[in-house]
């Protein structure tokens, strides 16, 4: 028998893994909640009219950073998938995001990206051969209305261009982010330097296409210099370094849906710094895109709620 002192300590079996998943995915849902607080830094720090340069001082001093840091390449096929992979995680994503922004009201744009746990759960079954999930597309469309209420307002405008770009967005998020689990990484590169590779790729997709939609680079004062500091090292390689790190271990459809994490922190920031108000409606799909987030990180139910009761009633061990 055990000891008083034993048993007091004891835990049940499996105790310390749900633990461990939990802390790995709160800090992987850090990486989206600091992706959020990019539309309140261009909007009140950074020049105007350079969002596409925004995102490449995100993505390039970030990757190039981390491969200083970990002093560590791509090697033999992980050139070509490291390129893959930046481009569609942050390159191509951040242009679509910045096109669908410029020509659709920012909600519209928000809420068309948040549709991206619908096609990871779509290509979960093409691509990592897993069983469809009713569970999977009914919270990830639970959702995507949470994050329509949330942001979504009378004026909403549509444009087709626009729509297809939001759309482009999350189609890119969403096939990186199954890729990534697909490939994996390899077995001696941290996440560090997997990020870094990612960040690195991503940067130099934009770096050409910035400078022949914007221009040259604009005129940097203290502000926005604190800015573009926060983009690079929190936002870019701070987030990507936990993202990549828990698309490692967490399910991928689990991963996916942190992502509306980021325009309900983007909205919070609005209410709390520039006076936008919340009112119940948006209250009401804030509500239900946490727990479609919640609800993502549970395994979909095996039983039905009618046999669970049977054996109850039945008294047979569940």
């Amino acid at each position: 028998m055990k000891s008083p002192a034993a048993q007091r300590v004891s835990l049940p079996a499996g105790t310390g893994a749900r633990h461990g998943t939990l802390s790995l995915t709160v800090l992987t849902a850090l990486a989206p909640a600091a992706w959020g607080t990019t539309y309140v830094v261009i909007t009140e720090l950074l020049p105007h009219g350079h969002p596409l340069f925004a995102g490449l001082v995100r993505a390039l001093p970030a990757g190039l950073i981390a491969l200083a840091i970990t002093r560590t390449l791509p090697r033999g096929a992980w050139w070509g998938k490291a390129a893959v992979l930046g481009v569609l995680n942050i390159g191509l994503l951040t242009a679509l995001l910045f096109v669908a922004a410029e020509r659709l009201p920012g909600g519209v744009a928000a809420t068309l990206a948040a549709a991206q746990p619908l096609v990871v759960a779509l290509l979960a079954v093409v691509v990592l051969h897993e069983r469809p999930s009713a569970w999977r597309l009914a919270w990830g469309a639970s959702g995507v209305a949470g994050v329509g209420l949330v942001v979504l307002g009378p004026a909403a405008a549509l444009d087709a261009t626009g729509i297809a770009a939001g759309l482009g967005s999350a189609a890119s998020l969403a096939l990186g982010l199954t890729l990534t689990k697909r490939w994996g990484r390899p077995a001696d590169v941290g996440p560090t330097a997997f990020a870094g590779w990612q960040l690195a790729a991503g940067g130099l997709f934009l770096m050409p296409v910035t400078f022949l939609v914007e221009g040259p680079p604009p005129a940097i004062d203290p502000a926005a210099a604190l800015g573009y500091l926060w983009l690079s090292l929190v936002g870019g390689l701070i987030a990507y370094v936990l993202w990549f790190r828990g698309i490692a271990t967490l399910p991928v459809t689990s991963v996916a849906v942190l992502v509306l994490l980021s325009p309900l922190v983007a909205a919070v920031l609005g209410a709390v710094l520039l006076g936008q108000t919340l009112g119940p409606i948006q209250l009401a799909g804030f509500g239900l895109a946490l727990a479609a987030i919640v609800a993502g990180q549970l395994p979909a139910p095996t039983r039905s709620p009618h046999a669970v009761a049977s054996r109850i009633l039945e008294g047979t061990p569940r």
